[in-house]
């Protein structure tokens, strides 16, 4: 019998002889715990009672100070904070579970073969829905054109939107469905394409929902079942909380009350959707706030994405020297929004990808904050961004939300969108991290895999699943380990006004951590991504286990 092994029987023995020990509910030891404390500190047992860590310290003490029913020997593995993704859209991702997935395909012929075994499957959907399409995978290049739709679907309207969401191909019976014509006006903020005069089925931005508000809303059954999906999935590796990037008030409260009834454990950071039904509601009813569910936050859109060319740029596209995006919504609109939010203590949280909306978001945040402040007002996704507004970060206290993968899966075509020059502004992860010394890293699934190791990697590596390029995309820009962690926890906590009560394992906080199979702290980068989760626990309790 190994040596260190008798030590842990002769103190669990020793401790058992003990009669002054405390009772708590859970005890962990042997471990290499990585509590991300102020100071980083590593720690090797902790105590957990009634949901929340009460002490953490060495084994020796933590045995020798409590018992109690559940303790667990965690074998010299390594333990962290469960993971916090700080921008992702978890119920769109648990619907998009039941939909036709799309992800990753090669050609647009392969689409089409996926969509006719989908409604083989599901013959009894009155829309066909998919969602996952990038024709940056596809062998043109090309946005794809609804004709081949049409003939095989003539009967059933079809909506396929972009691995971004910020582009969809609808065939002629959606199209018809929402009524959209040749003739119909472009909407402010988007685009219905149009080809020798014909609709093509592509749709961007703001002209999406002029088919979405057509499509039937899930039943409260589908919705349910497509957050436990949610849930699960996250829970598999190492996600007890996130930042929901954008939610009506119908989800919320379903949430909420599926959470009230303890039927779902997962932490929801939710930001409102800034419609005017949300803002009316939420902002005469302020703040709301329990263990599980946070709302204080709306989320505006600047601008589209960089795939889809609508992403709002200073300068003209490098690969269309004719376009260069555009904003979703008149300058006003936004500037009266935000302060509309900002007047009720709300967080305002924006989508920016371009560096003209990163620069006319970040100048209108600071006519709100002024100088130094505590508002935390963030800007989702910050992917180009030109030097002289990166100072503003640090000026205004501003948190940059940015997700690691967008960097390593947009490399290869985002030198075509922007050039070699503009592209170094482009993902500057360290340069913004360096304003403020935080950055809220999430990996906005399902846009991108739900897996914070992905994120952890691309981070660290700058690189993608098969480890290219060697050198790493823009190294410099590369964030240590100890940065990411703190970026994937008590940062996302930070960027959500949760410091206090998660994202590391500190005395007083929710009992929430996971023990990983392999330490993502000392082992090598190209071993990151198939890390595993050994277990999760949610407030001290079993959430997922390893078969």
């Amino acid at each position: 019998m190994k040596k260190n092994t008798l030590f842990f029987i002769f103190l669990l023995v020793f401790s058992a002889c003990n009669t002054e020990k405390s009772k708590v509910d859970l005890i962990l030891y042997n471990g290499i715990i990585y509590t991300v404390d102020e100071k980083n500190t590593k720690a090797e047992a902790f105590a957990i009672k009634d949901g929340k860590f009460i002490e953490i310290g060495t084994t020796q003490n933590i045995l020798h100070k409590y018992e109690a029913k559940e303790i667990i020997d965690a074998q010299k593995k390594a333990v962290f904070p469960s993971f916090n993704d700080a921008h992702c859209h978890f119920y769109g991702y648990g619907s998009f579970l039941q939909e036709a997935n799309l992800v990753g395909i090669t050609s647009f012929e392969q689409v089409l073969q996926i969509l006719k075994q989908y409604h083989k499957k599901n013959p009894d959907k009155k829309w066909i829905i998919g969602k996952g399409w990038d024709q940056n995978l596809w062998a043109n290049n090309q946005f794809p054109n609804k004709k081949e739709l049409d003939k095989l679907f003539p009967d059933i309207p079809v909506y396929l939107t972009r691995i971004d969401f910020h582009a969809s191909l609808a065939n002629q019976k959606a199209l018809d469905i929402a009524k959209i014509t040749k003739n119909t006006p472009q909407p402010i903020g988007g685009t219905i394409e149009q080809e020798n005069g014909e609709l093509t089925g592509i749709l961007i931005d703001n002209a999406m929902s002029l088919v979405t508000e057509k499509i039937p809303l899930l039943s409260l059954e589908e919705m349910e079942k497509s957050l436990f999906d949610a849930q699960e999935k996250c829970f598999a590796v190492g996600l007890t909380n996130v930042t929901e990037a954008g939610l009506d008030k119908k989800i919320m409260e379903v949430i909420d009350n599926m959470q009230k009834e303890k039927r779902l454990q997962m932490r929801i950071y939710a930001m409102a959707s800034n419609t005017p039904q949300n803002r009316a509601y939420y902002l005469s009813k302020g703040i709301y706030k329990t263990d599980f569910l946070h709302i204080r936050s709306f989320k505006i859109y600047a601008d589209g994405a960089l795939g889809s060319r609508g992403a709002c740029l200073m300068h003209p596209y490098h690969d269309k020297p004719k376009e260069r995006g555009f904003l979703l919504a008149k300058p006003e609109e936004f500037e009266k929004n935000i302060q509309e939010i900002a007047k009720a203590g709300f967080q305002v949280n924006t989508h920016c990808i371009g560096d003209s909306a990163n620069k006319i978001i970040l100048d209108m945040y600071a006519k709100v904050l002024k100088q130094k402040n505590d508002r935390r007002f963030r800007i989702e996704h910050a992917q180009i961004v030109q030097e002289n507004d990166l100072e503003k970060f640090e000026k205004y206290n501003i948190i940059p939300s940015v997700q690691p993968t967008h960097a390593t899966s947009d490399m290869f075509w985002a030198i075509d969108r922007l050039g070699k020059i503009r592209i170094k502004k482009a993902y500057s992860y360290l340069d913004l991290w360096k304003k403020n010394k935080k950055l809220a890293l999430g990996s906005d699934f399902p846009v991108e895999d739900i897996s914070p190791f992905y994120t952890f990697h691309a981070a660290v590596a700058r690189q993608n699943a098969d480890n290219k390029p060697e050198e790493g995309f823009q190294i410099e820009n590369a964030l240590t380990r100890e940065q990411t962690l703190r970026g994937m926890t008590i940062d996302a906590a930070f960027a959500a006004f949760e410091e206090k009560e998660k994202g590391s394992i500190e005395k007083n906080k929710f009992g929430d951590f996971i023990i990983l199979e392999k330490d993502i702290m000392k082992i090598p980068p190209t071993e990151i991504r198939q890390t595993k989760v050994f277990r999760t626990f949610v407030g001290g309790k079993l959430a997922y286990k390893m078969e």
